[in-house]
């Protein structure tokens, strides 16, 4: 019975490996690229989203306002996620390598 346990919890030893595909550069341009994409994104939706919030606080819409204080809040968040997005990944990485 111990026998069988110990085979599902064997180790493959597959790790990570920099340089082990061709392109790896070209694909981390890649996603550096869309993640300055998505930055500038945000930057515009924020813009947005305050104005709304200023349009609607000083017509006395306030759906306009609420809206443009959930737009505000929601691109603070994505801009917050889309620069930490390398911390979060190497973070959860090296939690995940940690498990046995």
């Amino acid at each position: 019975m111990y026998e069988h346990v110990r085979y599902l919890a064997y180790d493959p030893g597959v790790t990570p490996q920099e340089g082990g595909l061709p392109g790896l550069d070209v694909l981390k341009n890649v996603m550096g690229s869309i993640n300055l994409f998505g930055i500038v994104a945000v930057v515009g939706a924020l813009a947005v989203s305050l104005l709304v919030w200023a349009w609607g606080h000083h017509s006395g819409g306030h759906q306009a306002e609420a809206n443009g204080k959930k737009g505000t809040v929601v691109a603070a968040a994505c801009a917050l996620l889309l620069g930490a997005a390398n911390g979060i990944v190497a973070f959860f990485s090296g939690i995940g390598s940690q498990v046995h």
